[in-house]
């Protein structure tokens, strides 16, 4: 898959965690020693974090159908191979196509979410506090080390981890979540290497149904992410067995 022309094309579909395990395999792969690929993803993963957040109303009908009518019309071109190759007469440069081509299918998956109602974040009342967990969002994603980690969670939903050791912070995203009976909450856990959970938070059923929260320090050093279900208020330790355990290595 390395030397496939097209893998510069999957940028867009990495970011957003929809390639099958295979081929994301592969791409993690080739972004060892792919710089573009990789500058591209950070990029990307900024961006879909801001489209996602600033959503506040159901876009209108015609500007979803124009961003997928712009999809189908975005060109693809491989990318170039050395410093003088050529580029036909008329043809942008293929990073560039490629990542219109991304940064298109990027809106349009928010477009769609937002429609049906698949995107939340936490609910500030105070809008400063809300910009700054944006800002905090963001930097996680620009990070270089930063590494994306998601898995299912029992009953239904996906977790989604975006860890950077280096700032010792990571982006926490619950989607689609099962609502809970009263008195209980999921409660998040981070685990070291000696196996230890440590608590990072606990959400009430209605907000774990779609939720994006930002946890600052306590990440680096730690090897998996533990969602289990507990009394409101949350435990001490960890109720077993979990919701979800993710390995973060």
């Amino acid at each position: 898959m390395t030397g496939s022309p097209d893998v510069h094309t999957l940028t867009g579909p990495y970011v957003l965690d929809a390639l099958p395990d295979d081929e994301r395999r592969d791409f993690e792969h080739h972004l060892l020693s792919c710089a573009a690929c990789t500058t591209e993803v950070t990029e990307l993963r900024e961006a879909v974090v801001k489209l996602s957040t600033q959503v506040a109303i159901p876009p209108p009908a015609r500007l979803k159908a124009l961003v997928l009518a712009s999809i189908s019309r975005a060109r693809q071109v491989p990318p170039l191979v050395g410093r003088h190759s050529a580029v036909p007469s008329g043809v942008a440069a293929p990073r560039r196509w490629s990542k219109v081509r991304s940064m298109l299918a990027l809106a349009a998956a928010v477009l769609a979410a937002a429609t049906s109602g698949g995107i939340a974040i936490d609910q500030y009342r105070d809008k400063s506090e809300l910009a700054r967990t944006n800002d905090q969002v963001a930097a996680v994603l620009a990070e270089p080390d930063v590494r994306t980690v998601h898995g299912d969670v029992s009953g239904g939903g996906q977790a989604t981890v975006v860890a950077s050791r280096s700032r010792d912070a990571a982006v926490v995203v619950l989607r689609g979540l099962r609502p809970l009976p009263p008195g209980r909450s999921y409660q998040l856990w981070l685990t070291d290497g000696a196996r230890t959970a440590h608590s990072v938070g606990v959400v009430d059923s209605a907000s774990a149904a779609g939720l994006t929260t930002v946890i600052t320090g306590g990440v680096a050093g730690k090897v998996a992410f533990g969602l289990t279900i507990e009394p409101d208020g949350g435990s001490a330790r960890p109720t077993l067995p979990s919701a979800a355990l993710i390995s973060m290595v």
